[in-house]
């Protein structure tokens, strides 16, 4: 199987005369999620990816991690390597990505919601609030980690009211089901902040441009 490539296309941007510039890897990339979205940024990367589900008791295993006292930052980390190591070993050959991400509110964190109540719930400590998106990624190779990263974004929240929180939540529950604090701001989420400090790819749950610089840092892809 092929690793990931990136491609570079020369100053002539006909299709005949495009260039891919790649670097092969004797192994394939693995994102240990089957979560859209990261799927979609690391392709639109010019990373080749197949994708395989880690069947990881998440909410078992945050609720344990909460118990014990752990920090956000360190429950997203956990979560993470425990899904790249799920998948890797199955795939021990190949590169095993496990992403997870947290979102931390006082100190406290916050789960993708169950239903729209909670999702409302949610919304209703947030509003006026500034909360953090934690967004954790390990890498596995030959089944062991040998890279990790938890990036950090800061969203400050408009005093939104009633009518209008409960609004958007019918009106985007169907999306916003799949987000920890009920929220996309890829969508009509945006408009719920005031201000936002952090990566653009952290807060949709990947830590992309870190991954990229160690990827090519190792030589795994061209630059």
């Amino acid at each position: 199987s092929r690793g990931p490539c990136v491609g570079a296309i020369s100053g002539d941007t006909t299709r005949k005369n495009k260039q891919r510039i790649c670097t092969a890897l004797p192994m394939a990339l693995i994102l240990a999620s089957t979560s859209p979205i990261r799927l979609k940024l690391l392709r639109s990367a010019g990373l080749s990816v197949e994708t395989v589900a880690p069947r990881v008791d998440e909410a078992s295993v945050r609720d344990a991690l909460v118990a014990e006292g752990a920090l956000p930052r360190d429950i997203t980390d956990t979560l993470a390597e425990m899904k790249a190591r799920k998948v890797a070993e199955k795939r021990p050959g190949d590169l095993v990505l496990g992403c997870d991400q947290v979102l931390e509110f006082d100190r406290r964190p916050f789960s993708k919601p169950e239903g729209p109540a909670e999702a409302r719930d949610q919304l209703r400590q947030l509003r006026g609030q500034s909360h953090k998106l934690l967004s954790a990624i390990v890498a596995y190779e030959d089944a062991q980690p040998v890279w990790r990263h938890v990036a950090e974004a800061r969203l400050t929240m408009h005093q939104i009211s009633d009518g209008y929180l409960d609004d958007f939540v019918t009106r985007n529950w169907d999306s916003i089901r799949h987000s920890v604090g009920g929220y996309k701001i890829e969508e009509e989420g945006v408009r719920l902040f005031s201000a936002i400090t952090g990566d653009y790819f952290t807060i949709l749950g990947l830590p992309l441009l870190p991954l990229l610089a160690w990827l090519g840092t190792k030589g795994m892809i061209a630059r």
